[in-house]
């Protein structure tokens, strides 16, 4: 495990360079059990300090991952960090330095409050409104600060630890006329209070609402389109249908029982989810993961990668008109579940990642049932491209339009094949291996467009190499344990279960309980299918997490669908909300 004490001998080379820049040690930095600098600032110090390392340092850290909260109230085991009843914290990135820097900020009071900074990094918008939805911070200058996630009419602030986290501690729920006028009277749209203004004066606000459900939408996302005739002249995406308050739920959850809950973030791909969370806690507990099974996570994962980007082909081409690709590719899906099931006994939602490895080992015969797929596979993806990639109208259709620089991706915080489709050879799974992927040969498809073509094309590659991962995983499969024998892995190992009350005593409760992990902070991400997905857990030595911070990339993307849709026509809407490569829970959580 990660030291956590710190000394200056050990401080971040980022720390000493802001304190060098400003002529003060107004920084304090705290030891974490990840490997990312995590540095204290006080609250008159943020924006300069956040626009230096955006836009003044050497190798500047130009992308906004994350921006959370945490209400610090309850929590006991605080290792010498500044007195604060909240903290936000910024998670930025450098792709020069292939470096992270998290920035965290002490407030006080019921009512805290920090300047705005979406005029530095304009997918700050959505991050505050979530932070200011769910814990209640207030950031000034805000363009438009409102609910998100929650209803418009919703009272408190759900990640507030002093709020409620299960329906059966509310009254009994009445919807009285006067409520439900109410509630209808909150979902009113008034264009004005978006900054929308009429074209000119000899024509009318005219608006299109595409969704909250609508087939060219995927799921529960209401956008609301100004037109001029069939010219899109603003956008406002609105989101929240399908939040459940997933990372409310991290903490009331055991550190095991939670795992299932992350299936169903990015419910397309399964195991996927599993990897970052699961890897989270690993870093926390100080657990060390056998070789055979972080090859079977990798593995694992790989087949959901197949199987999320068959689901993106075949309704991004259905989405353009193509009706028979989606029923071609969800067929070969189906192989897939078959091969998931056949391994974990469950198809779409298997949960079957562990702290410290996987539920199970490879049943006989496994190798046999992927590779016959392997072998299948590539010569169904060239009929694909034949079919779809390389059809006129899908052409017309997607080359050219709802492009984005690779400036405004880094701005938005576009991760993934949205990324990489702008000349970018960006992957985790490269530049930041985990789990053994340094141990394997693949390539990074990398497009230079940006648009709705290249970022199908970026999928339709990584299909490819996915295949190629998932080979060397058959040829190259560790022997040995699929579980460490760490104390702190679920289920514990139940070897002398029986041979003393002591020991049986402490097999039932991690069973029951699960384990304590030790006090500390981890941040983890992954290359998932849709973009860097990464979990923030604080552990206050429990057997629940204090904070479940879940970090998709669905969040971002649909955050910048008003910049690259103005000026378009509603048909290419449809191809650029395709070629994002999103779902709902996903953005939701």
């Amino acid at each position: 495990m990660l030291q956590r004490t710190a000394s200056i001998h050990t401080e971040p080379p980022i720390a000493r360079e802001l304190a060098d820049r400003f002529r003060s040690r107004f920084v304090k930095v705290q030891p974490t059990c990840d490997d990312i600098p995590t540095i204290w600032v006080e609250r008159e110090h943020l924006r300069e300090t956040l626009h230096y390392l955006k836009s003044e340092a050497p190798d500047p850290f130009r992308m906004l991952f994350d921006l959370t909260a945490l209400d610090e109230r309850m929590r006991t085991h605080r290792a010498d960090q500044p007195e604060s009843d909240f903290t936000v914290v910024y998670h930025l990135m450098s792709f020069t330095r292939n470096q992270d820097v998290r920035i965290k900020v002490a407030l006080s009071g019921e009512t805290p409050s920090l300047p705005t900074i979406s005029d530095f990094w304009p997918n700050a918008n959505w991050y505050e409104r979530e932070v200011w939805d769910m814990f209640g911070v207030t950031f000034t200058g805000h363009p438009h600060l409102t609910r998100i996630l929650t209803p418009p009419t919703w009272t408190g602030h759900p990640l507030r630890k002093d709020h409620y986290a299960r329906a059966t501690d509310m009254g009994i729920y009445d919807l009285s006329e006067e409520k439900e006028i109410a509630e209808q009277e909150a979902l009113r749209f008034r264009p004005e209070d978006w900054g929308m203004v009429r074209q000119s004066e000899s024509t009318d606000f005219m608006f299109l609402n595409m969704g909250p459900n609508h087939p060219s939408v995927h799921g529960v996302f209401r956008l609301i389109l100004q037109l001029e005739g069939e010219q899109i002249v603003d956008v406002v995406p609105e989101i929240g249908f399908h939040h459940r308050g997933a990372e409310k739920m991290g903490e009331r959850q055991s550190w095991h029982t939670y795992i299932p809950y992350t299936d169903r973030i990015d419910y397309l791909s399964g195991v996927m989810n599993n990897f970052p969370y699961v890897m989270a806690v690993e870093r926390l507990a100080g657990i060390e993961v056998p070789p055979r099974a972080q090859m079977i996570r990798i593995m694992m994962a790989e087949l959901f990668r197949i199987a999320s980007h068959l689901v993106f082909f075949g309704t991004m081409s259905q989405d353009v008109g193509q009706l028979s690709p989606v029923f071609y590719m969800f067929t070969d899906r189906e192989r897939v579940f078959e091969i998931i099931e056949a391994v974990c006994g469950f198809r779409m939602h298997p949960a079957w990642f562990r702290i410290g490895g996987v539920a199970a080992d490879l049943p006989q015969g496994w190798d046999r049932l992927i590779g016959d797929f392997c072998a299948y596979l590539p010569k169904r993806l060239d009929e694909y491209v034949k079919l779809v990639m390389q059809n006129r109208i899908f052409k017309a259709r997607t080359v050219g339009i709802a492009a984005y620089t690779l400036d405004e991706a880094i701005d938005w915080g576009v991760t993934g094949p949205g990324l990489r489709a702008c000349g970018i050879d960006w992957d985790c799974r490269k530049k930041r291996p985990y789990s053994g992927y340094d141990q394997l040969e693949f390539d990074v498809p990398v497009y230079t467009h940006g648009d709705c073509y290249d970022r199908t094309m970026v999928h339709v590659e990584e299909l490819r190499q996915s295949v190629r991962i998932i080979r060397q995983c058959i040829k190259n499969m560790p022997s040995g344990p699929y579980k460490s024998d760490h104390r702190l892995t679920t289920p514990p190992i139940k070897e002398r279960t029986m041979h003393d009350i002591e020991t049986l005593i402490t097999h039932f409760l991690n069973v029951s309980w699960g384990p304590v992990i030790p006090p500390g902070e981890a941040c983890v991400g992954i290359e998932a299918s849709k973009g860097m997905n990464a979990y923030y857990l604080t552990s206050d030595g429990d057997t629940m997490s204090y904070r479940t911070r879940i970090r998709t990339p669905s969040f971002p993307h649909l955050q910048m669908i008003p910049l690259i849709s103005r000026g378009a026509f509603v048909a290419d809407l449809i191809a650029l909300i395709g070629s994002i490569d999103f779902v709902m829970a996903d953005v939701d959580r």
